[in-house]
């Protein structure tokens, strides 16, 4: 977004105060719309984002309320623009005491940090925080809440927790991103006056659901064979459903085939309960998958023109030996989930030596025994961690999540469709499901994930309309949605 500014006002010639005055006024009608009851404070940083703030502050007081811009530094700690608007406003600087002067605020401006913030807050920033988080009064952050950092959405230290962000020009990946996301609150995007056709190559964004135009239709020569097969290797006892989950998304999302591979002695539940699946029995464990099922899983991925490897594949140590043999030894593209990626936990780079293309879909505990890291580490910095996942392994990396993060180690696409509903046993095994469908109908990875990610989010809002709460739906709920999902 800084790029975007400089060349906003070094190469288009935009008054980069009437950018100011512009954002200023956009922040301050948005505290308007709040229509607050009591007294406006605006807390004000001393860079651009605090200039932001003073703006705000005098359009607010010229509309008759009673607005009080209060200063974190001294004013002379201000410079450009932002000290060009202090000569515009009334402002005061507060050294401490800050609780009691936001105390009955009918509503409080959060202009600290924009979008250049890196780190923790310091002093005294990171008391105003706290204050402002105490105050009870609706809080409006100007551009991303203070403390988050608009890069990536990691927080360090103290972060506002904002009711409504007003963000300029575009949304950043530090609203959209876990833990910054949940400090964002309501987000609004405005424009300020910045000329389109910015000559920056954009690597990161959120997922456009014009993705699911990209797979092909089936048409009057389409096959079952034409229109992707896919083989998913898995189960083991007590587990089985999450196989039949994967495979029958495979089918509604569009597959013409779907093969799964599974322990001998659990066949029979698959061939009484999918009538549409084909099954291939594997001998060779107890209840579940074992070195000596290699063969027999190879010969069922042979045809495939994508995989699944993992759902209900469980932890037995033959089991891991086998995912650890197969995943090399596929030669589709592959889909590695649940078990499947615990088998290489603290050896990701294995995944690399794969000669096809690969897509991992783990959630946060999963990609920290893949990185050897505990899962709250992993959670405080999604996109850092979901990147070196793909850069180690060498894949395109689903983390999981209501900002479910698609990476390739340098292109990111986060999802921005919430979908409680998901927040079900099940549904990341349909989700597996739906990505290997995808690319068995001719997407390339990323793209294949990007689709799959955004019609299962779609999917699971489908199911809670349709179930009437999303606390009562389940992933079967999901995969009868797959469709609705799908719809370009």
């Amino acid at each position: 977004m800084r790029a975007i500014d400089r060349w906003a006002i070094e190469e288009m010639g935009a008054p980069s105060l009437e950018l100011m005055e512009a954002a200023g006024r956009a922040l301050a009608d948005a505290v308007d719309e709040l229509a607050p009851q009591g007294p406006i404070r605006v807390v004000c940083g001393k860079g651009n984002n605090g200039g932001d703030g003073l703006v705000a502050a005098r359009y607010l007081a010229a509309a008759g309320y009673e607005v009080e811009a209060l200063l974190l530094w001294p004013g002379v700690d201000l410079s450009g623009d932002a000290a060009a608007n202090l000569a515009r406003c009334e402002a005061e600087h507060l050294d401490g005491g800050l609780d009691s002067r936001l105390a009955d605020s009918g509503a409080v401006i959060d202009a600290i940090f924009g979008t250049g913030f890196t780190g923790a807050a310091r002093e005294p920033a990171a008391a105003a925080i706290e204050a402002i988080n105490r105050c009870g009064a609706p809080v409006v952050a100007c551009d991303i809440a203070s403390g988050v950092d608009a890069s990536n959405g990691e927080v360090e230290g103290q972060a506002v927790e904002a009711d409504l962000t007003v963000s300029f020009h575009a949304a950043k990946l530090g609203h959209r991103i876990a833990p910054g996301k949940w400090h964002s609150g309501e987000l609004r995007v405005v424009p300020i006056g910045i000329p389109p056709g910015a000559p920056i190559v954009a690597t990161a964004g959120t997922i456009d659901p014009s993705v699911l135009g990209l797979a092909p239709r089936r048409g009057s020569r389409s096959t079952k064979f034409s229109s992707g097969q896919v083989a998913i290797a898995g189960g083991s006892r007590g587990l089985t459903g999450a196989v039949r989950m994967s495979s029958l998304a495979v089918i509604r999302a569009g597959a013409g085939y779907a093969t799964v591979a599974v322990p001998a002695d659990l066949e029979a539940i698959f061939e009484l309960s999918q009538p549409e699946v084909m099954s291939v029995a594997c001998p060779g464990g107890d209840g579940c998958l074992a070195p000596a099922s290699l063969k027999a899983v190879l010969r069922a991925f042979e045809p495939a023109a994508a995989g699944v490897l993992g759902p209900g594949l469980g932890r037995d140590p033959g089991a891991v030996e086998l995912a650890r043999e197969a995943a090399g030894a596929i030669e589709a593209p592959l889909v590695i989930d649940a078990d499947g990626l615990n088998a290489f936990a603290g050896q990701i780079e294995r995944i690399a030596a794969r000669e096809a293309q690969t897509i991992l879909t783990p959630h946060a505990g999963e990609l920290g025994r893949l990185l050897g890291r505990d899962s709250a580490e992993i959670s405080a910095c999604r996109l850092a961690a979901a990147r070196e996942a793909a850069r180690r392994a060498g894949a395109v990396v689903v983390l999981k999540g209501d900002d479910t993060i698609v990476t390739d180690g340098e292109r990111v696409a986060v999802n921005e469709i919430s979908a409680p509903a998901l927040a079900t046993a099940g549904t990341g095994d349909v989700l597996s499901g739906m990505t290997a469908a995808l690319l068995a109908r001719g997407l390339d990875p990323f793209a294949a994930a990007c689709a799959a990610v955004v019609a299962h989010a779609r999917a699971g809002r489908d199911a809670a309309e349709r179930i009437g709460a999303a606390e009562s739906v389940i992933a079967t709920d999901v995969i009868a949605s797959i469709a609705a999902g799908m719809r370009p």
